[in-house]
């Protein structure tokens, strides 16, 4: 197709910030996000261990947003995930659409294109494929793909490994707080109630990438979420009230600070508004793991000891479910547009 349906096109006001992404992630000048290196996050040697921490902790303060490198998760695993996503998506409508889901009878995992309730309206650029990943109790295996045939075995790993890199870093920020290292990591649901959901987004090519977004504005709820991608560039951050395209950076995994861990942080930590770019070029394929605490069980609200005097509440107390619903309906236009994941 040459011109792209007009439900897809974004509200006039919103297009003069979308431009060329393969000419934005070039440019040198400006802020970037930073690079966090985890090499020495566990090392003996006290003073390389707390430069890496600090490091990360200063990353969640300033940006919200980070690309996490030497993390661990080795490259021949990611290899696999990427592979094993993108061998899905290759295949005809008529294989993938066996996965469909269907929202409207509330079951939200499986395979999509539209996602309910976007704040505008307005159809995203993309499809998708969406399930719960960890724990493993929790995930329902017979709505995983077949096809390609190492993609169970691939996920489940790579969400293994996920799982033990998100208590780390869940770790160093709580140290950040002035807290004991298990503390957020609890306060989130700890091992057996924290919810790892993975969204494998696909961008196609797009006639008209000045109209449209891939994933229009919003911040993530989640407690963290970790982004992998195929180096086609596409994330932006709004940062100091300009858009700022984050750069390819190989073998890195993106790392944001989610809503939840705002709210317990009570603002301490960023949850960075953000939003996926589309062009005309190439497909682009990210994979994004949303760390969620349960929807019920927990009070989210900010912890005591981030609250004093002169630093009061800057959140009311509300459910994980609460605050979906919040976001949903009840955000003022000043707060910045939101877009729901598939499992609001």
């Amino acid at each position: 197709i040459e011109r792209i349906p007009k439900e897809y096109i974004r509200p006039e006001e919103e297009r003069p910030s979308i431009g060329d992404i393969f000419a934005e992630e070039k440019m040198d000048g400006g802020p970037q996000v930073p690079t966090v290196d985890l090499k020495g996050i566990n090392s003996e040697d006290l003073e390389v261990r707390e430069k890496c921490r600090e490091e990360l902790r200063k990353a969640a303060v300033d940006w919200g947003v980070m690309h996490l490198v030497n993390h661990g998760i080795p490259e021949e695993l990611t290899g696999r995930v990427k592979a094993a996503g993108e061998g899905f998506f290759g295949q005809p409508i008529e294989e993938k659409e066996k996965y469909a889901n269907d929202q409207a009878a509330g079951n939200v995992q499986g395979y999509g294109s539209k996602l309910a309730n976007n704040a505008s309206g307005q159809l995203e650029w993309e499809d998708y494929f969406f399930h719960c990943v960890f724990p493993e109790d929790k995930t329902d295996l017979s709505i995983w793909p077949k096809t390609p045939s190492d993609y169970i075995a691939a996920t489940r790993e790579y969400a293994k490994q996920l799982r033990a890199l998100t208590t780390t870093v869940l770790a160093v920020l709580s140290q950040g707080l002035g807290l004991e290292e298990e503390r957020l990591e609890k306060e989130v649901g700890g091992m057996e109630e924290l919810l790892l959901q993975m969204k494998i987004n696909y961008y196609p090519k797009c006639p008209q990438p000045e109209l449209a977004l891939g994933v229009e504005a919003h911040t993530d709820v989640s407690a963290l979420t970790f982004i992998l991608h195929n180096m086609v560039p596409g994330l932006q951050l709004f940062y100091e009230g300009k858009w700022v395209t984050a750069k390819c950076v190989p073998n890195s995994i993106i790392m944001h600070v989610g809503d939840t861990v705002e709210i317990l942080s009570n603002g301490k930590y960023k949850s960075i508004l953000h939003r996926g770019v589309v062009n005309r070029e190439k497909v682009r394929v990210s994979w994004a793991v949303f760390c969620e605490p349960p929807k019920e069980k927990i009070i989210l609200q900010p912890l005591p000891e981030t609250v004093s005097e002169a630093d009061p509440p800057r959140f009311p107390p509300r459910t994980f479910a609460q605050h979906i619903k919040h976001k949903l309906f009840r955000q003022t236009d000043q707060e910045g547009a939101d877009t729901p994941k598939p499992d609001e």
